[in-house]
């Protein structure tokens, strides 16, 4: 058997300590965590002290040297990730970064340029579109078995009240990025890219209803998909009953999807057309929830066979371009195609665009 793949964990908070330990201490003999960095030597020491972890500390640059991980989960905040992830594929570590991966366009196009063919490379947690079930739906789309997609929904409307932005880096352009859209629905969205596969058009609203923020609380868009297909997306932090939602109305049923933060086979339904049969949707075999756990595995897999995994590189970008696209069409009232944000645009630098003051 080889030898555990050494992990180092950057930023000790709730979600390291609520999502990427569990998942790591689930594969024992894989991976060990050997080390966390955190924002302060006595943070750090006290989240090694709580995992028994023999090497902590507030320098990155340094535990890297010393540590030397094959893969560093980021689960730090947001405005840290690129230059933290730049810094670990510097040093040959393979990265697992949390979610929005950056700020921008610009920063993710900078901080994976590190990526080396064979490895290392940064993958994203989008761990929805990893269930058994998502997978057995992009299957069964992709290959027609449903038929032609004609209209989708995909919601993320879900509750964050004024405490949850009393945290100084959330619900600011400059350490969060964006809006709900950017910290809740990201990942709804990104299992949406996942069945209906890449888009062409976005038209969109932001607004700024009742949070004391500097980025919106609800944004809206239509989007256009290559195969034809078309979407509503609505993302809120406004919403006292919360769910997930996904609906795709096909040319033999309607696939819905309805959870809040992680799904099972059952949550998932099928409504056949008249002319269709049920069994045109049969639930897999296998009933895995969507998990870091789930992601975990196939990356671990991935980084011991040198190949690239999903959910890195241009498969994760498209879902942050996506976003880009919904603030840029927001705040010019414009319709936006893929492909036209670059460099010389300016929310390729930023989502907002330097028009914040539109919202």
């Amino acid at each position: 058997m080889p030898s555990p793949l050494r992990v180092a964990i950057v930023g000790g908070g709730q979600i390291a300590r609520t999502a990427h330990m569990p998942a790591f201490r689930q594969l024992p003999g894989q991976v060990e965590v050997v080390a966390v960095v955190d924002a302060t030597a006595e943070l750090a020491a006290a989240f090694a002290e709580s995992w028994g972890l023999p090497y902590h500390s507030a320098d990155l640059e340094g535990t890297l040297a010393a540590v030397k991980p094959d893969l560093v989960a980021i689960a730090s905040p947001p405005a840290l990730h690129a230059t933290q992830v730049a810094a670990a594929l510097r040093s040959g570590a393979w990265v697992w970064c949390e979610k929005p991966p950056c700020l921008s366009l610009a920063e993710y196009d900078a901080m994976i340029a590190g990526e080396q063919d064979g490895g290392p490379y940064a993958a994203i947690v989008f761990q929805q579109r990893f269930g058994s079930a998502a997978r057995h739906a992009r299957q069964l789309i992709s290959t027609g078995a449903l038929g032609t997609p004609y209209v989708a929904h995909c919601q993320t409307t879900w509750y964050r009240d004024p405490d949850y932005y009393a945290v100084p880096w959330r619900g600011k352009w400059a350490t969060e990025g964006g809006g709900p859209a950017m910290g809740l629905g990201i990942h709804q969205m990104d299992l949406m890219l996942e069945l209906l596969g890449e888009w062409t058009e976005v038209r969109a609203m932001a607004g700024r209803l009742a949070r004391d923020i500097e980025t919106d609380d609800v944004t809206t868009a239509l989007v256009r998909f290559a195969s034809g297909a078309m979407a509503t997306v609505v993302n809120t932090s406004l919403a006292p009953r919360q769910v997930s939602h996904i609906r795709i109305d096909l040319a033999d049923g309607t696939l819905e999807l309805s959870h809040l933060y992680g799904y099972a086979n059952a949550d998932w339904t099928f409504t056949p057309a008249p002319h269709a049969s049920e069994k045109a949707w049969d639930p897999p075999a296998e009933d895995v929830p969507s998990s870091h756990l789930t992601q975990l595995r196939g990356l671990v897999a991935d980084l011991r066979a040198g190949r690239r995994p999903r959910a890195s590189g241009q498969d994760s970008r498209r879902s942050l371009e996506l976003i880009t696209a919904m603030y840029k069409a927001a705040l010019t009232g414009q319709s936006v195609r893929a492909g036209e944000i670059g460099p010389g645009d300016p929310f390729y630098e930023s989502m907002h665009g330097g028009r914040s003051d539109l919202l």
